[in-house]
């Protein structure tokens, strides 16, 4: 690991997963890596977010900072050469009308239909995954597999068998271990690992924020935020509906943490736990509701490089403003209000991050 500047923050990262919009995410680090007043002390990620995870910590153990950003960037632009020749493509008016989704593509529509009457068991049967080369080629995990108290690393997958979520730490790591956080059951077969097998690790933790409190010694936790926990309006058509079932599953293990970090919180302004033993999350979040939200489900297979390079926009553009916005709160307090997060006026949920 590249030496430790010197900074004046210090924060753990929390990254969901979600496919091509990982390069939102992508966009946040690049914004946070270039501001050297930070220091990232641990990282969850899942799916997405675990390759994010991975190789920023390839780049750091290279060359700090600057290395974790031309990481990235190198990552994701292979990501987009892999991508050139997959069937599903926008369509000619989709690009006439510059939409990113893949709704009316021939090639996401079969494949849509081939995944509701086969699994990755009968159309994939030499269980090829081309994410494995990638991680292969970006990641050396006999490097970043060691154990470092500046920096440390939990990734997040579930239990087929148990539904349960799996946290592996840093020196459990390997390629295998990303393809699991990152498989999702309609596409891939599922990832052994010392004879248990994983399926994606959105479903039981995107991500997972218990690991910051149990092996992390910095309070604050920064999240960030892909798929949006409110949209406005009953969706109508299939695609709408399906799309908002995906947010909505996606989301529910991440509110649960945050629901639990909140309750404990809560008891501790209070008195009723003392906060000599227990200990008190602050809690923020970087995200661009208002901007990801056009963002159909079926635009995270769009892996176009122009597209990619519109979600590293975003993503700058929202880490940009959230540090202007927030940086002096580091370390001193929460800015994103749990008490209003969970609570309902009328049924309606209300406190979420401004949209940006």
């Amino acid at each position: 690991m590249a030496r430790r500047p010197t900074i004046e923050k210090t924060v753990n990262l929390a990254l969901q997963g979600g496919g091509a919009h990982g390069a939102f995410t992508w966009g946040v680090l690049d914004k946070l890596f270039e501001d050297d007043r930070i220091w990232i002390q641990s990282i969850s990620g899942t799916s997405a977010g675990a390759m994010n995870a991975v190789v920023s910590a390839q780049g750091m153990y290279d060359d700090g900072a600057v290395g974790a950003r031309k990481a990235l960037r190198a990552f994701w632009k292979d990501v987009s050469d892999a991508g050139r020749m997959s069937p599903m493509k926008r369509t000619p008016i989709d690009l006439i009308l510059g939409q990113w989704s893949l709704d009316y593509s021939p090639g996401y529509l079969m494949m849509d239909m081939l995944n509701r009457v086969a699994s990755p068991y009968d159309t994939n049967l030499f269980n090829y995954n081309p994410l494995r080369s990638l991680v292969e080629k970006h990641v050396d995990f006999n490097q970043i597999g060691v154990e470092d108290d500046t920096f440390t690393l939990f990734i997040s997958a579930t239990d087929v068998e148990t539904g349960r979520v799996r946290i592996f730490r840093r020196s459990e790591l390997s390629v295998d271990v990303i393809l699991a956080s990152a498989c999702l059951p309609f596409m891939f077969q599922a990832v052994e690992i010392d004879g248990r097998h994983y399926w994606d690790g959105g479903f039981m933790g995107n991500p997972v924020l218990s690991p910051f409190a149990d092996h992390s010694p910095v309070d604050d936790i920064v999240i960030v935020q892909i798929n949006p926990v409110v949209r406005e309006g009953v969706p109508k058509s299939a695609r709408e509906i399906l799309n908002r079932v995906n947010e909505i599953s996606f989301n529910a293990s991440l509110l649960r943490d945050l629901r639990a970090i909140h309750e404990k919180n809560t008891l501790i302004d209070s008195g009723e736990l003392d906060a000599t033993r227990h200990r008190r999350m602050r809690v923020h979040m970087i995200e661009a509701r208002k901007r990801m939200r056009p963002l159909g489900a079926s635009s995270k297979l769009n892996t176009e490089w122009a597209f990619l390079e519109h979600l590293f926009d975003i993503g700058r553009d929202a880490a940009g403003t959230w540090l202007s916005n927030n940086y002096d709160a580091l370390e001193k307090r929460e800015t994103l209000n749990l008490d209003e997060m969970f609570a309902n006026i009328g049924g309606k949920p209300v406190g979420v991050c401004p949209e940006l």
